[in-house]
This record gives structure tokens, sequence and C-alpha cells, in this order.
């Protein structure tokens, strides 16, 4: 199978590249850089060099099986990637080949700040967090193409190696002594490790000719408590305590402080696949230490 992975050198399409490699799979890798280049190399994937403006990675839809799109884009950003590669699979694709494969990365956030109602990948989104407002339109032109095939995976909030959102809150504890984070007791997440992230990806891009217009739910089967991340980074970071709350001050602040009690089901039910990494609280000294030694 032939992949590109748009935003191969990005926290969550690097390590979905690697699986993909590792599975036997010819993995093309977008990077901005000759250095980002030279690191996705070094990991047998394929360097395209250039940025999601150019055209140089569209000309390998003639030949791709799929494209995985990793990139946080913006509202216009997501459409046109997704709009400009639709046009290049009708330009290029030759009559009666089969349909490109298109998996589109959303994330939990869509299904709102809720600390009572428990969702799955099937229920309706009704009120997603401000600052992801786009991103259910965006999931269900993917979901509903008839130009490609269009499967769109929802993250839950990443953590492990650099820690992702989690950096900057392991940074307050390391450097400032300090661990203040945005919101109020109470508050639960959902999270998925970046490893069981990129498992799910080449179980979907190796299955996609028959998932079309599936939204997978990615997240842990157990939510996890904000109170006891934060008080369990105090222990292992010798950070003064106790921790504190503070009010969010904008919209990615807002949505960090969201609860989304996700229990999904679907990947499992037609996939098999079930998240492995240990639990986010269970192991933080592991993933605390993991994201010291990569920010060093």
């Amino acid at each position: 199978m032939k992949v590109l992975v748009l935003g191969a050198t990005g926290f969550i399409g690097f390590p979905a590249a690697q699986a993909l490699a590792r599975a036997g799979h010819i993995v093309y890798g977008l990077a901005r850089t000759e250095a980002k280049a030279k690191i996705l190399a070094a990991e047998e994937i394929i360097p395209i060099l250039g940025d999601l403006d150019s055209s140089v990675w569209l000309s390998l839809i003639a030949t791709l099986d799929a494209i995985i799109e990793t990139v946080s884009a913006s509202p216009d950003g997501s459409r046109s990637i997704f709009e400009r590669t639709v046009k290049a699979a009708k330009e290029l694709r030759p009559a009666g080949a089969p349909l490109l494969s298109y998996i589109y990365t959303s994330g939990t956030w869509v299904h709102g700040d809720n600390r009572t109602d428990i969702v799955t990948d099937t229920t309706p989104i009704a009120r997603p967090v401000e600052i992801v407002a786009w991103r259910p339109a965006v999931e269900q032109l993917v979901a509903h193409s008839t130009a490609v095939t269009g499967i769109v995976v929802r993250p839950a909030l990443l953590y492990g190696r650099s820690a992702s959102i989690l950096a900057p809150l392991f940074k307050g504890a390391s450097s400032e002594g300090k661990v203040v984070w945005p919101g109020t007791p109470g508050g639960r997440y959902a999270v998925i490790h970046t490893d069981d992230l990129a498992d799910l990806f080449v179980r979907v891009a190796e299955r996609a000719p028959l998932l079309g217009g599936k939204i997978f739910d990615a997240a842990n089967s157990q939510t996890e408590s904000v109170d006891e991340l934060l008080q369990k980074l105090v222990q292992i970071s010798g950070a003064k305590g106790p921790y504190e709350y503070r009010k969010p001050e904008n919209l990615y602040e807002e949505a960090i402080q969201a609860t989304t009690l996700v229990r999904p089901y679907l990947a499992n039910a037609l996939l098999g696949w079930s998240p492995k990494k240990p639990g986010l609280v269970e192991s933080l000294d592991i993933y605390y230490a993991a994201w010291r030694a990569s920010s060093a």
C-alpha cells in the first residue's frame, strides 16, 4: 500500500508514518525543510519536500492508495486540502481505478464540554467546543464524499513522547515549580497515547476501502481525572503544591479545560483496535521523563 501522510513531521503524523512504515507499507511524508526531510528519510519514510500550498504532493495521487491528513488546519485550510485532493484524484487517477482513501484527523473536542453525558463515536454532534465549531462540517464533507473514500479519526487529548498539549503544563512544573492549569475542579479528560493512535491509523488505512463514511473516536476506554493528573504531577515533578486552577484566557484554553466523557466502541468493533499503553495518570512519571528528555 502507498500512503501519503500530510503533517508527517508533526506530533500525530510522525508516529503514524513510522507505524505504517513498520507495517511494511510505502510511506511518503510531506516535509517543509531539508532538515525535516532527513528525519523522515532516516525512518524509511520517503520525504516530499514542499508545503501544503505547493502542488508537489498532488502528483502522487495518481498512484496512491491513501492520504492521511494530520495537519491542524483552519476551516479554509482543511477544506482547501480536501478539495485540492479531490480535484487531483479526478484528473490524475486512471479510469476504473479504486477510489483514493482520504483519512481526515479531527478531534473529540467536537463532542463539546459536558460533565454528565457519555458520548460515543456515533453520538450526534450538537455543541462542539467553540474553537473547533467548524470541524463537524469538514467531517461531513469528507465522510459523505463520492469522489474519495472519506474516513474521519477523532483523537482525544494526546499524551506521551514530547507531550503535545500537556507540554506547557509539564514545563510550568519543571521550570517554574508550579502546577497551574486552566479549568475548575472535577474535570475529566478523554486521552489517547500517540502510539495507540498511530496503530489506529494503520488499521484504518489498511481497511479503508471498507470504511467509507465512518467516523472513529480515538480514546482510551476510561477517562482520567484532571485533579488526579495535577496532584500526581506535583508529586513527581517536585513542584510546590498545591496545584491550582485558573480561568481560561482564550478559546484554546477554554477547549483545554473541556470535559468530554468519551466511550469509543467503533474501532474495536470493526478493526479490533484496543489501546495498549498505560494510562496517563498511572504512568505519568514515565511520560514526564519522556517530555523532559525530548525538550532538553
